[in-house]
């Protein structure tokens, strides 16, 4: 091999080792867009989010108080701070930690800053699993 071979195949890998990590951060850009904030608002969102029909809405009664009947102590119209959130149907639990952020069961080791986002991490997770249904 000569010097200049050598030389041409260094510099290709060092090119590949500066083009990787943007085309990485790239892919991540289309992967999360932007409209995650909109529902930092509060507004409830419906989507179809790679093939999973997710529905959020701020509940007025928890999630599983509503499957076990049971009625809230508040005055109609008055929305709690928690999220009902589904996925194809399916209850996802959804946590709120103390810096504002959200987790949900699936995916509980990463942070997101809105229930949408939290969701559709939930999602990319679950592939093509479906969620359990409550226990009865």
């Amino acid at each position: 091999m000569t010097r200049r071979t050598a030389v041409r195949r260094l510099i290709g890998v060092a090119l590949a080792a500066a083009v990787v990590p943007a085309a990485a951060l790239v892919g991540r850009a289309f992967r999360e867009p932007h409209d995650d904030m909109r529902d930092a608002s509060g507004e409830d969102f419906e989507e179809t989010y790679r093939g999973r029909h997710i529905r959020g809405t701020r509940g007025q009664v928890s999630m599983m108080s509503a499957h076990l009947g049971r009625k809230s102590g508040r005055k109609s119209g008055q929305r709690s701070g928690r999220w009902d959130v589904t996925v194809d149907g399916r209850p996802l639990h959804l946590m709120r930690r103390a810096d504002g952020s959200f987790l949900s069961m699936v995916d509980h080791y990463q942070s997101y800053p809105t229930p949408l986002a939290a969701t559709r991490g939930a999602v990319d997770e679950l592939g093509d699993q479906m969620l359990r249904r409550p226990a009865r």
